[in-house]
């Protein structure tokens, strides 16, 4: 059984469709990447993933289980504790430092682990950076912020909005190899969504999200 199973999904604004008919079976272990140009609604597809956003028709189910149909509170439980999101507003607490805001996954599932929370800015570039305020940082320092919290509680399912569309070259290529030693050494599974080639270029799939389903680039 697939890590993810995307099974017809639609997706409706009012009566314009955003997507329909999107398939998508992810393992365990893979890195998928979809491409589409901007407003295909690939960051709706993520939300629609992961439960943040309610779907038309079609189900996603995770591990076997059927999040579409969860209600919200189990919903959310279930994102705590299985999916980290990477998202492109970055969504960081402005009144956590650097520190809490990666480690605050851990914090949720009490298991606090400080040394977890180091090993994750280190390996984003942030080392040093624990104790600032969000309000002191670039864009590029929060996305790594985004990405070491969306990490940091080892989880099942990574969906990646944009991940690297803040970052420079070589911080973007440290991020890729990040992630894809993260879905690699943890059996992880990932959706990254991306209008950048060169950011797809490390995943094992490349897809591209069209208005009507996802087809292989």
């Amino acid at each position: 059984m697939p890590l993810l199973q995307v099974t017809a999904l639609t997706k409706r604004y009012g009566s314009t469709p955003v997507f329909a008919d999107v398939d998508l079976d992810v393992a365990a272990g893979e890195f998928v990447a979809v491409l589409g140009e901007s407003g295909v609604g690939k960051s709706t597809l993520l939300n629609c993933i992961a439960g943040l956003d309610t779907v038309d028709a079609g189900e996603v189910r995770i591990n076997g289980i059927c999040i579409t149909t969860l209600p919200e509170p189990q919903q959310a439980v279930f994102r705590r504790l299985h999916l980290g999101f990477v998202f492109q507003a970055f969504h960081v607490l402005p009144h956590l430092d650097v520190a809490h805001n990666v480690g605050l996954p851990l914090l949720l599932q009490q298991r606090a682990d400080p040394q977890r929370v180091q090993s994750l800015l280190d390996a984003v570039g942030l080392n040093g950076l624990d104790v600032r305020l969000p309000a002191t940082l670039s864009g590029g320092q929060l996305q790594r912020v985004a990405i070491a919290r969306a990490l940091v509680h080892k989880p099942q399912l990574i969906l990646a909005d944009e991940p690297t569309g803040n970052l420079d070259p070589a911080t973007a290529e440290r991020v890729m190899s990040l992630l894809f030693a993260q879905v690699r050494s943890e059996g992880a599974a990932c959706v990254l969504v991306t209008h950048s080639r060169a950011a797809a270029a490390r995943a094992d799939r490349v897809l591209t999200l069209t208005a009507t389903g996802m087809r292989a680039a």
